[in-house]
């Protein structure tokens, strides 16, 4: 029976045009500090756009955005949520995180999340802060160094394209990238 091959992804993989790397994340397994997964949904965003948190220059909260590639941006959402970006090779650009499969010490998942359906363990960027317990230390670490862990192993089906969901800003920019037909994506992808 063959085994997967899975290979730990270094800094230089975030060193390439922010689509490509967004495409290129969809099978990564990533864990941190033992628990995750596999990549599922991303959303790209660069400075020049209005729904960038890079949109308005730099400041003392978006400073890890600006980090060398492949480092983390960890900001909070609607006051609540950790969510878990990855930097890229022109300041300023970064890949929010959106959803796992989880594979990896789901029973810790589901302590933190308070939910044992492995659907709703990081079907979100939220979910998936929650399960992985991303917080603001985490802000600026490097990638390819404890507590995190990015393996590129074998693509498993179709890259499904489509519009970033969640914002009131650049809504039209079809930068959000899946795994088409994973159950364990935040939202199902719709055509056009």
């Amino acid at each position: 029976m063959p085994t997967e091959h899975w290979a730990r992804l270094d800094r230089s993989f975030f060193e390439r045009g922010l689509l490509e790397v967004a495409r290129g994340l969809i099978g990564v397994r990533l864990a941190l500090a033992d628990v995750g997964g596999v990549i599922v949904e991303v959303e790209a965003y660069e400075p020049a756009d209005p729904a960038s948190h890079a949109y308005r220059g730099r400041t003392a909260y978006n400073d890890a955005l600006f980090s060398p590639p492949g480092c983390a941006y960890i900001h909070r959402s609607h006051g609540i949520h950790w969510c878990l970006n990855f930097t890229c090779t022109e300041p300023g650009t970064g890949i929010l995180v959106r959803a796992l499969e989880p594979t990896c010490r789901l029973d810790v998942m589901a302590a933190r999340r308070g939910v044992s359906q492995p659907k709703l363990l990081c079907s979100g960027p939220g979910r998936l802060g929650q399960a992985l317990q991303v917080s603001r230390d985490l802000n600026g670490l490097p990638l390819d160094a404890p507590p995190f862990q990015l393996d590129v192993g074998p693509v498993r089906g179709e890259i499904a394209v489509g519009r970033r969901i969640g914002l009131t800003k650049g809504v039209e920019t079809p930068w959000r990238f899946g795994l088409a037909g994973s159950p364990f994506l935040s939202r199902p992808f719709r055509d056009g």
